[in-house]
């Protein structure tokens, strides 16, 4: 009996996998709009528009259109500046690329290292180009579909009014209703809270970086900033990635050490203090995530859908901790994926 339940729990897995993998088109927009709808409630429920005369005065449809109208304005200005910023960004890059030789005779001169010797060719035949060009399709593929992702949003929205009644209708039964319910909403306040703060906290690192690489005359800085704020969303490595990538390109612009040291030094203590001391008072540990499954889930969601899978693994575990909590046969892997070993049923 056991063994035909781990034959059946391999083959749905490996099923679902395969439809993940090839219905990635199809998913992901849809994905994006959920958390788009999250992030909507988010700012309905907790933000800036759930105080004063608006929280007293204005009715729950309304606030949601207004927050819908605040991330939709936000994302439209922020697609227009880096269109402008990756135009200019493509033109100038080719140019710069040729300082990497001087950096290399530099060093090579200044501190008698052979870096020809020391990394091989890594510097020598550098292309940043060919790097930026992966995320800069990463950055279309995801505004590519940004109609699609607005439509379904719209449909979600709309769907979100009349889907209590369609659940009492399937769960007749008035404890299972409950049960039902409070996995829902359960799944909506934590996603909900963490895409909502999580937004906050980096934004407020985007801000930041802008406002230091523009005092110290990188090109592009919006670009940069947008970049560093994506790349927020994915755990551990994501600020590690966000500080090397406009400290390697100080170096390409100015062709000097100094530059890419200050970037590097700058950028990467606005990550520290608004990682390990802002974020930890602002969100807590909420998610009831352990860290380890945080890495594998940035592996695997990684290898699944890319950049975006890595954006999307925390959402996705909290999710599934959350649903295997409430169903006594996956409860233990529940246990296995929160951070402390409890979970709340």
């Amino acid at each position: 009996m056991n063994l035909s339940k781990t034959a059946y729990s391999l083959i749905v897995s490996t099923l679902l996998v395969i439809i993940l993998v090839y219905g990635r088109q199809l998913l992901i927009p849809f994905v994006l709009a959920l958390l788009v709808w999250f992030l909507i409630r988010g700012i309905r429920n907790n933000g800036f528009l759930k105080v004063g005369f608006v929280k007293n005065n204005f009715p729950n449809w309304l606030l949601t259109v207004l927050s819908s109208l605040v991330i939709f304005a936000v994302l439209g200005v922020i697609i227009q500046m880096l269109i402008v910023n990756i135009e200019s960004l493509s033109q100038s890059l080719p140019t710069y690329e040729a300082n990497v030789t001087t950096v290399t005779k530099t060093i090579n001169e200044k501190y008698n290292i052979d870096l020809s010797q020391t990394v091989g060719d890594f510097l020598v035949d550098f292309e940043f180009s060919g790097i930026l060009s992966n995320v800069f399709s990463s950055l279309t593929e995801i505004f590519g579909n940004a109609f699609t992702i607005v439509l379904y949003a719209m449909f979600i929205l709309l769907e979100e009014a009349v889907f209590p009644r369609k659940l009492k209708a399937i769960y007749t039964d008035k404890e299972k209703y409950n049960r039902i319910n409070g996995v829902i909403l359960k799944i909506e306040k934590s996603i909900g809270s963490y895409l909502y703060l999580k937004t906050l906290i980096s934004l407020l690192t985007g801000f930041l970086s802008w406002a230091a690489l523009a005092i110290i005359g990188v090109e592009a800085p919006i670009f940069w900033a947008f970049l560093i704020f994506l790349l927020n969303y994915i755990p551990t490595i994501g600020s590690l990635i966000a500080t090397v990538f406009p400290s390697i390109f100080a170096l390409l612009q100015f062709g000097e050490v100094v530059p890419c040291i200050i970037v590097l030094s700058v950028v990467g203590a606005i990550q520290v203090i608004v990682g390990n001391i802002i974020e930890p008072k602002v969100m807590g540990n909420s998610l009831n995530i352990s860290s380890l499954v945080v890495i594998l889930a940035l592996s695997i969601w990684g290898a699944i859908w890319g950049i975006t899978g890595m954006i999307l693994s925390v959402p996705i575990t909290v999710i599934m901790v959350i649903i295997f909590a409430e169903f006594k046969s996956t409860r233990p892997i529940a246990l296995l994926l929160s951070d402390k070993g409890t979970v709340s049923s």
